[in-house]
């Protein structure tokens, strides 16, 4: 078991974009869950996996990985609520740190959130200056809420 400690922004405008490194086309669904828990499947490129993710205290989740055949992952997105979550993860740094910047199609297109995974929940980073506020504690954010929720029914 791993704990994620992970925070989320909006962003405020498109500088990011000359500064990415690779970017990744995923496609995931939710077999169950809520806001505070959730059993994913993720295809990302040529890799699968399903993940149980259950959220702890502040921005701490407990989280479990375990990589599946591509075909499984195929076999279980058809059983995932819908709509399936699509999005192109870019990836970049900026001091130092891993930036994931998801930007949501399907459903949630016009959706662009900010991601910085944390060493301790008090450790201290820059920010960017194209990261506008802060959305880790807004549910409607959450991939598992943008299924029930999407972004351009908001």
């Amino acid at each position: 078991m791993a704990v994620e400690i992970e925070r989320k922004f909006l962003l405020c405008h498109d500088g990011w974009r000359d500064s990415i490194e690779k970017t990744v086309a995923m496609r995931q669904g939710y077999l169950g869950g809520n806001a505070h828990s959730s059993i994913r499947v993720r295809l990302e490129d040529d890799k699968a996996a399903l993940n149980i993710k259950h959220k702890l205290i502040g921005i701490q989740h407990q989280e479990f990985d375990y990589v599946i055949p591509g075909n499984e992952a195929t076999q279980l997105l058809t059983l995932c609520d819908r709509p399936l979550i699509e999005k192109k993860r870019h990836l970049l740094h900026y001091a130092d740190k891993l930036w994931e910047i998801d930007e949501f199609e399907g459903e949630n297109q016009g959706l662009i959130v900010a991601e910085i995974e944390l060493a301790a929940a008090n450790e201290e980073f820059s920010l960017p200056n194209w990261v506008g506020a802060e959305v880790t504690d807004d549910v409607r954010y959450y991939n598992i809420c943008l299924v029930n929720k999407p972004y351009s029914k908001w």
